[in-house]
């Protein structure tokens, strides 16, 4: 069995490390943050500060896939969610009427706070006999020996405290920094640039609690596990979570002055009472908030190793969760996307125990796989979204000659369009659409069916947008946001 090393110990290395301690391997998670407090299980991740994971604070979905990965691969993890407070949403709730098929039980996403899953994760990975969890613990940089006359291989890590640490397999799991990056540099080893594009997004989200943990909820969930929608000019969802816990996000463009004021709880709740499906569920009779509104800046898309300048694999070294891809956190699929590859990536590893370089081209080969066709979604979508916000906006294009070129759409517009209206009335489009929104099939997987292509066709839509309730023009909403920018807090849970 191999000695293993992974830096970083958030849902990916957590998730790698279950999978290969539970098959006999010994397993030592290096994690930069504080141990989580002792206690019961949801209150002490209510406590646990992870300076780290700065994006544990902020509102997550575990989507399908992430939902099918864990039954299959970790169903006690998923049965340990359940028991501290977290819920199954069927989506087909929201389905237009037709006939149940074979898999729609998988149209199903988890609804739990990113730091519950994590403790639930984290303490299934402390009850393994092979597995060493180590906090306050960074590594510095990579241990190398020859690998062939011209060639070097990563043989373990050095910490920050200098203690080296001798591995057969080292993994980089420390997030969206990916510090492998200047281990590598610092050993003189090259590395492949990356494929990235940015989601120019900026978002602010807040957590409330039911006052009435029995009775219904305030308001419906339109989109069958949240409420709210992706505008024009900006988004506003909410999404349930565990013990009657729901989060409200808003998504804005980086440097959008009036909408940065939404940091204000006042301009926050200003903007929920005017956004639709949002307004009953902020109400003070509904729901009390817990804490302040929190602002985060998102990160690109990114593609690890796939730019240019491909290199052969460096043996001994794998790259898992966000440091091997990001993809904009708007669409909720990072997780899910982070647990997939990370038990994928302990197939992979069993299956090439000596920890060669076909292990690397075998991971390579599975990142372009599993991953790019969700980063390549992810770029086109935040640059999609970007040139709506900005219009909407009134800001002017992009500068000329340096002008980014916009991505090639996976599917044509017209057709995905087309896609998306007809699923209002048609339940067989509705099931192609809410597997690629879920990350159960990719767009090119789905819009591949002729059957599939057909009935868009056939549902005779011209691209209208389905009735329902509208959001305020960005005016209306800039000028609710500015009223209340500088309201006193009364609100504060």
């Amino acid at each position: 069995m191999a000695n293993i090393v992974i830096a970083g110990g958030a849902a990916a290395g957590l998730a790698l490390a279950l999978a290969l301690g539970g098959r006999g391997h010994r397993v030592r998670v290096l994690e930069r943050s504080e141990p989580p407090p002792d206690g019961p299980l949801v209150k002490s991740a209510e406590l646990w500060e992870r300076p780290s994971v700065p994006q544990a604070g902020h509102d997550h979905i575990l989507n399908a896939l992430g939902v099918r990965t864990l039954r299959s691969c970790a169903p006690a993890v998923l049965d340990a969610a359940l028991a501290e407070g977290a819920r199954l949403a069927d989506l087909t709730a929201a389905a237009p009427p037709g006939p149940v098929e074979q898999g729609d039980e998988e149209l199903v996403t988890l609804l739990v706070r990113r730091p519950v899953l994590d403790l639930v994760l984290h303490r299934a990975v402390e009850s393994l006999p092979g597995v060493t969890l180590s906090h306050r613990t960074t590594v510095a940089g990579v241990l190398t020996a020859p690998s062939g006359p011209t060639r070097l291989r990563v043989t373990g890590v050095v910490t920050d405290g200098g203690e080296p640490i001798p591995a057969d397999l080292v993994v980089d799991a420390s997030g969206r920094r990916c510090a492998s990056r200047s281990w590598l540099a610092a050993a003189g080893l090259p590395a492949a640039g990356d494929l990235t594009g940015p989601s120019r997004l900026h978002a602010f989200g807040r957590f409330y609690r039911l006052r009435d943990p029995d009775g219904p909820p305030p308001g419906p969930l339109n989109r069958g596990n949240a409420a709210g929608g992706i505008w024009d000019h900006y988004s506003a969802v909410l999404h349930p979570a565990d013990n009657e816990v729901f989060a409200v996000t808003f998504g804005a463009l980086p440097g959008d002055r009036a909408m940065a004021a939404l940091r204000t709880p006042a301009a926050f709740t200003a903007a929920c009472r005017l956004s639709p499906y949002l307004a009953d569920w902020v109400d003070e009779r509904a729901a009390e908030p817990l804490g302040p509104v929190r602002a985060i800046a998102m990160p690109p898309n990114i593609l690890r190793g796939a730019g240019p300048g491909r290199q052969r694999p460096v043996a001994g070294l794998l790259r898992a969760g966000d440091a091997a891809c990001v993809t904009d956190p708007m669409y909720g699929r990072g997780l899910s996307l982070a647990l997939a590859h990370a038990f994928r990536l302990a197939d992979l590893i069993e299956e090439h125990p000596a920890v060669d370089e076909w292990l690397g081209l075998a991971a390579a080969e599975l990142a372009d796989r599993v991953l790019r066709p969700w980063y390549e979604l992810g770029v086109h979508d935040s640059w999609s979204r970007g040139e709506r916000w900005r219009a909407a906006a009134g800001a002017p294009p992009l500068p000329g000659p340096g002008r980014p070129v916009p991505p090639v759409p996976p599917v044509p517009g017209p057709v995905r369009v087309a896609a998306h209206t007809a699923a209002a009335t048609d339940r067989a489009v509705w099931r192609g659409t809410t597997r690629i929104g879920t990350g159960l099939a990719t767009p090119a997987e789905v819009f591949a069916d002729p059957e599939f292509l057909a009935r868009v066709r056939a549902a005779g839509t011209d691209g209208s947008v389905p009735s329902g309730p509208r959001p305020p023009t960005y005016a209306q909403l800039r000028r609710a946001i500015a009223a209340h920018a500088h309201a006193p807090d009364r609100e504060e849970g």
